[in-house]
């Protein structure tokens, strides 16, 4: 299958000039002119590798690497402006996998793109293999979508499974409760964030020997959620 590549500046020469050597290159380009669209286009479809320019109108690349990252996983390189080591720095900070600094040689941007296919391509294939997750007592069988605790299964819902299987694989990471409606329930989902404490406190209720002392699932008091054993 061809990779999807997503190009996301305003400067239109540039983008024409990037998508043609990589179509050349067998892969499938898509190309986005400001933040707004690239952020749309993301959520749209799940992007091998997004090429992405700082300077951009209506929202910076800043601002769109740290929103698709509240989705998505998807590689990101940032464009940055050459010698300018703030905007190296500020994208890796905002989630950004690589940056490459214009003017650039596009020989460079199609070497920096594949290593970092080859990387994710490597990851995803250890991931596949994390089907089956123990943590002290507790047991998440990914492919059965089954919880145990003690050797006992425990009876979850869809979504208390999907909020229980996002914590488990992201431990210690304090999740909001709008990030966590955003990403379980997705941008669509016309309920509030008081879904996800329902959710929270049914789950607590039923993996937790004590729901109000939770051994599992944690609270972060004023910012979210997280799992820690």
């Amino acid at each position: 299958m061809a990779k999807k590549v997503l190009v996301v500046d305003d400067e239109k020469l540039i983008v024409k000039g990037i998508r043609f050597s990589l179509e050349q290159d067998g892969m499938e380009v898509d190309c986005a002119y400001d933040g707004e669209e690239a952020v749309n286009m993301a959520k749209e479809k799940e992007y091998d590798i997004v090429l992405l320019d700082v300077m951009l109108p209506k929202l910076t690349g800043f601002e769109v690497c740290q929103q698709i990252r509240e989705f998505s996983s998807m590689p990101i390189v940032m464009l940055t402006a050459k010698g300018d080591d703030m905007d190296k720095i500020l994208g890796l900070e905002y989630g950004a996998d690589d940056y490459i600094t214009k003017p650039f040689n596009i020989l460079e941007v199609k070497a920096r793109i594949k290593a970092i296919m080859r990387r994710t391509a490597k990851k995803a294939a250890a991931e596949n293999k994390k089907k089956y997750v123990e943590v002290g007592d507790l047991v998440l069988d990914c492919e059965g979508r089954r919880v145990s605790i003690a050797g006992k299964e425990i009876n979850l819902t869809a979504k208390e499974f999907d909020v229980l299987e996002l914590l488990v694989f992201n431990p210690n990471k304090v999740f909001s409760r709008e990030n966590l409606l955003n990403i379980v329930w997705g941008y669509e989902y016309p309920g509030d964030v008081r879904t996800v404490d329902v959710h929270i406190r049914r789950l607590r209720e039923k993996i937790e020997e004590n729901p109000s002392e939770p051994k599992y699932v944690h609270t972060k008091w004023g910012v979210g959620y997280y799992f820690q054993y």
